[in-house]
C-alpha cells in the first residue's frame, strides 16, 4: 500500500507525539458515534476497510476512533483491518461514554484503565499514541483522572494525553493541574464558539487543538438545500438534534454563497470548508469522517488549495 500526499505533521502541544493535519475519524464504523441505539449500524466492517484502504492511500495515516464509538466495533475493525493490511497506523482512542445502553461511563482511575484494556484489546497494539478523555466528568474529581492518564503516560501505555469536549474553564483547570497534549472539540464554518475564549487559551497554553466535525455533521458539503428534503441516511435523518440550529435562511444564504465561492476556485464547496479550517494557524490537525472512499476528495482539494489569511477571514465573515 503506497501513500498519495505528503500530509503536514505537528507536534501535539509539548508532547512528543507528532500527528498529521489531517486524520481519519472512524466514528461510524459499526455506529453511528456513541450512541448506543445505533450500535450495530453505521459503516459495515467491508465499507470501513474501503475507507480505510483509501485514506491509507491517500496518505492519511492517523485514525480517530473512542471505545464506544458502535461499542467498541470501531476499535474491533481498526485492529482487523490493521492485522490484515500488515500496518500500524497511528492512533487516537478515547472513553467516558457507555459501551451500551445499561454500561456504567466515567472517568475514575479504575475505569480508564479497564477501558483503556479493553481499548488495547480490540486494536490489537500495546499502546496508543493519543489517548483522551472523551468528555468533562462532573462526578469525578479532575486531579484523579488526569493523574491516571500521566501514569499510563509513564508506563508507555499511551504516547500522550488529552481532552475532549471540554469548555474553557475546564481545559484552563486541565493545564493548570497536568500536561494534557491537546483539546479535541467541534469546529467548523458553522461552529465557532472556540474562537472566543478556547483558541486563545491553547495559544497561551502551548495546547495543540484538534478540529472534529470539520464539515458540520454535512452542512459544509451542499448536502442540505433549502427547501428540500433531507437525503435519506444523512445525519439529518439520523441525529438531527446538533444541527437543528442551521434550519434558517441565514445559514443558506452563506451556504449559497460558500458554494458559489468554490465553484470558482474549481474545488468542493467541502474542499473549501476544509481549507478554511487548516487556514487557522491554532488549529494543529483535524477530523474528518467520509462515508465513502469518494468523500475523501475534499481532503485532497483542500491541501492542494490552501487560503490565505484575507480569504480565510472573507470566509469567516460570511458565516459570522
Amino acid at each position: 500500500m503506497t501513500t498519495g500526499i505528503e500530509i503536514e505533521r505537528r507536534p501535539l502541544g509539548a508532547s512528543a507525539v507528532e500527528a498529521p493535519r489531517i486524520m481519519l475519524g472512524c466514528g461510524n464504523f459499526g455506529g453511528v458515534g456513541s450512541a448506543p441505539e445505533f450500535f450495530g449500524r453505521g459503516q459495515s466492517e467491508q465499507e470501513a476497510f474501503a475507507l480505510m484502504d483509501a485514506a491509507w492511500e491517500l496518505g492519511i495515516t492517523h485514525f480517530d476512533t473512542a471505545d464506544a464509538y458502535g461499542g467498541g466495533r470501531s476499535e474491533a475493525a481498526i485492529g482487523r483491518w490493521s492485522r490484515s493490511r500488515g500496518v500500524r497506523p497511528q492512533l487516537t482512542t478515547k472513553t467516558y461514554n457507555p459501551m451500551d445502553a445499561g454500561a456504567d461511563r466515567g472517568l475514575t482511575r479504575a475505569r480508564i484503565e479497564r477501558q483503556l484494556a479493553s481499548s488495547l484489546d480490540r486494536l490489537g497494539v500495546d499502546r496508543v499514541d493519543l489517548y483522551l478523555a472523551h468528555e468533562f466528568d462532573p462526578d469525578v474529581p479532575l486531579e484523579e483522572t488526569l493523574a491516571t492518564l500521566e501514569d499510563l503516560v509513564d508506563d508507555g501505555a499511551i504516547g500522550a494525553y488529552g481532552v475532549s469536549n471540554f469548555d474553557a474553564s475546564q481545559l484552563e483547570r486541565a493545564a493548570a493541574l497536568g500536561s494534557p497534549a491537546c483539546v479535541q472539540n467541534s469546529y467548523s464554518l458553522l461552529e465557532r464558539t472556540d474562537e472566543l475564549d478556547l483558541l486563545p487559551l491553547c495559544a497561551r497554553r502551548g495546547l495543540g487543538y484538534v478540529a472534529f466535525g470539520p464539515l458540520a455533521g454535512g452542512w459544509l458539503t451542499g448536502k442540505y438545500r433549502r427547501g428540500a428534503d433531507f437525503p435519506a441516511g444523512s445525519r439529518m435523518t439520523q441525529r438531527p438534534e446538533p444541527y437543528r440550529r442551521f434550519l434558517r435562511d441565514g445559514v443558506f444564504d452563506a451556504l449559497e454563497e460558500l458554494e458559489r465561492r468554490a465553484a470558482e476556485r474549481g474545488i468542493s464547496t467541502a474542499g473549501l470548508a476544509l481549507a478554511w479550517l487548516l487556514a487557522e494557524p491554532r488549529v494543529g490537525a483535524a477530523v474528518v469522517g467520509p462515508s465513502r472512499p469518494e468523500h475523501l476528495r475534499p481532503v485532497r482539494e483542500a491541501l492542494a488549495h490552501p487560503l490565505s489569511a484575507s480569504e480565510r477571514d472573507e470566509l469567516s465573515e460570511l458565516f459570522a
